[in-house]
């Protein structure tokens, strides 16, 4: 599986355009997980790039973060209110771990702090999920076609023109 720079580099095009809708948003995206039941769940979240890492945190005890404890499987979506999708959209897929580093989690809350007010430092994380991504894809609009540009580990970019 790939790290977040390590994809990056590999996919500057999807990643370019994931961090554009990303801001845009925000920071707000939509997280594809698998329930207990095997059916899936969307739910908002707030993804951040932090240390060179995607890292997936937020409220704890919540369901989406059980069905990552569960099932580590994702599914990223950048939000979009536009149904012309004039600007893009991403999807990254991958699978999560559990990053249990206290100095890192400390270095993260320290950075919320200092981008927000939002003050967690010194409190402990029931869980720091990091993203090891498997495959992307961007959609953008071209005049009369689609642009889907694909990703896999080792395989780069492609695109597909769909008229």
């Amino acid at each position: 599986m790939t790290t977040w720079s390590q994809f990056t580099e590999e996919a500057p095009t999807i990643s370019a355009l994931f961090l554009r809708r990303h801001q845009a948003t925000g920071n707000l995206c939509m997280l594809g997980t698998v329930r207990a039941d095997g059916s899936p769940r969307i739910s908002p979240i707030e993804p951040m790039v932090f240390e060179n890492m995607l890292v997936l945190v937020g409220m704890p005890k919540t369901r989406k973060f059980d069905d990552l404890a569960r099932d580590p499987r994702f599914c990223l979506h950048t939000a979009t209110v536009d149904t012309n999708v004039s600007d893009g959209d991403a999807k990254l897929f991958g699978r999560v771990s559990d990053l249990h580093d206290a100095a890192v989690h400390a270095r993260f809350a320290q950075m919320l702090f200092d981008e927000s007010g939002m003050d967690i430092r010194g409190e402990k994380f029931d869980h720091f999920y990091v993203a090891e991504l498997t495959g992307a894809s961007t959609v953008e609009v071209e005049g009369d076609h689609l642009n889907i540009t694909v990703w896999k580990p080792g395989a780069g970019e492609w695109v597909v023109r769909k008229e």
